[in-house]
């Protein structure tokens, strides 16, 4: 499997993300903020300039307070129609 951040399915991942930040009304800022990053860090992901690992998903997803399991199925719903 070839690994890209263009892929349909890594876009229906961000757009989850950016779904859960938006419906918690918190900016990229914030977000960043609260897992002790920078904003750059939350926007180059949203636009998918860079690439996030599973550590990193948890974190973002405990930031969220999106609990880990209920957003993978959220993701696994959503690529089902894809």
């Amino acid at each position: 499997m070839k690994k890209t951040i263009h892929s349909k399915e890594h876009r229906i991942l961000i757009s989850l993300l950016r779904e859960i930040r938006e419906d918690k009304s918190l900016t990229q800022s914030q977000l960043a903020k609260l897992i002790g990053s920078d904003q750059t860090f939350i926007s180059k992901i949203e636009n998918s300039e860079r690439r996030i690992d599973l550590i990193e998903l948890r974190v973002i997803c405990k930031a969220l307070n999106q609990p880990f399991l209920e957003f993978v199925e959220q993701l696994e719903s959503k690529l089902k129609d894809y």
